[in-house]
């Protein structure tokens, strides 16, 4: 485990790869699942805001579960999540003709019709996320669907820190990510040796 300010990051972050492989894998992570994506407490508020500019998107069974649950559930765990459709999809996935999953919130991030891009659990995928209360810990998540992922980001080299770059900086900004480059750094140094 590596420590980064009030952060414990598990050293599979760098030491592993992954790449999504959408077509591959047809954005499963969107629909599998025992619950819906985790939400942080500001991000419920969003959704209940956009909701009304990207519900077009969305399809009518979807459209249907938000009027009767809302933009947000609490889930089993007690977590705040997007609620999820028969035990199955995200209420914010569309389908591509082809069958892949998609997030709606993101197509309209997209399209400049909304400037949230999607929850960061999702942008943060394959890292989670746990909460303490003196720190955070992000651990690396091995779901047997995303096994295209690991064997893609593996044939290009790619580790999770370097594929997740976006979201960890919206997240924590550069400085943090720039904190994990110089430790990847002393990794492979240390490795070398």
């Amino acid at each position: 485990m590596i420590q980064i300010e009030d952060k414990i990051i598990s050293q599979d972050i760098f030491e592993e790869h992954f790449l999504c492989d959408l077509p591959k894998c047809k954005g499963s992570c969107c629909v599998e699942g025992e619950s819906g994506a985790p939400l942080e407490d500001e991000e419920t508020e969003i959704l209940e805001q956009i909701y009304p500019k990207i519900k077009h998107l969305l399809p009518k069974k979807s459209q249907k579960i938000i009027e009767e649950q809302g933009t947000w559930v609490i889930d089993m765990d007690g977590d705040k999540v997007t609620p999820i459709n028969n035990g199955r999809e995200c209420v914010y996935v569309y389908f591509e003709e082809d069958g892949t999953a998609k997030c709606a919130i993101e197509k309209a991030y997209n399209q400049g019709i909304v400037d949230f891009k999607k929850p960061i659990s999702c942008h943060l995928y394959p890292i989670r996320v746990t909460k303490y209360k003196d720190f955070e810990a992000l651990n690396y998540h091995q779901w047997p669907i995303c096994e295209p992922a690991r064997v893609l980001g593996k044939e290009v080299g790619l580790p999770i820190f370097k594929f997740l770059k976006e979201p960890l900086i919206r997240k924590y900004g550069e400085e943090f990510y720039d904190h994990l480059e110089e430790v990847d750094k002393l990794l492979k140094e240390e490795n070398n040796q």
